[in-house]
């Protein structure tokens, strides 16, 4: 039996989330897919809005990121780069999500998804998935999905 490569990191504070989002913004392109899984409040949007800063911090000013939980997805622009911040918290059905464009943004953009449940069975092969996870002194999160170099490219942007 063949386990896919998983990494886990700690992330004690937000400073250290906020270090992860920048290494894997080194590390992302058009057509990948984030999916940032977790109870409320583990850091998922932070995440999220560290990544898109860091793309956009080239290109102009970043914008504010709020959580797309209303909107349920969020369009940003990094240079030539297209980004969907999604939130399917409050999806009600999987059905729902033709309306919401992610099905071509999943080829074109960097998606990065919270609750990814939600999508079913249109989880994107290749995702790379982030599981958070409430300790006593923070966070951890595990990364699965990507193969062993590509954890450890982002181990090591997340070190340095």
């Amino acid at each position: 039996m063949t386990t896919d490569p998983q990494l886990t990191l700690d992330l004690p504070d937000a400073d250290a989330t906020t270090r992860l989002g920048h290494a894997l913004a080194t590390l992302v392109g058009p057509g990948d897919c984030i999916c940032l899984e977790g109870p409320l409040g583990a850091g998922k949007s932070h995440l999220a809005r560290s990544v898109i800063q860091t793309l956009q911090a080239p290109h102009r000013t970043p914008e504010d990121v709020p959580s797309p939980t209303y909107t349920l997805v969020q369009a940003y622009a990094a240079g030539p780069l297209d980004i969907l911040h999604a939130d399917l918290y409050r999806l009600g059905d999987a059905s729902e999500l033709v309306e919401l464009g992610l099905d071509d943004g999943f080829e074109t953009a960097l998606t990065l998804i919270e609750w990814p449940d939600r999508l079913e069975d249109r989880v994107p092969r290749g995702a790379l998935w982030l599981a958070f996870a409430m300790q006593d002194t923070g966070r951890s999160v595990t990364l699965s999905g990507w193969d062993t170099a590509r954890l450890g490219a982002i181990e090591a942007a997340f070190s340095d």
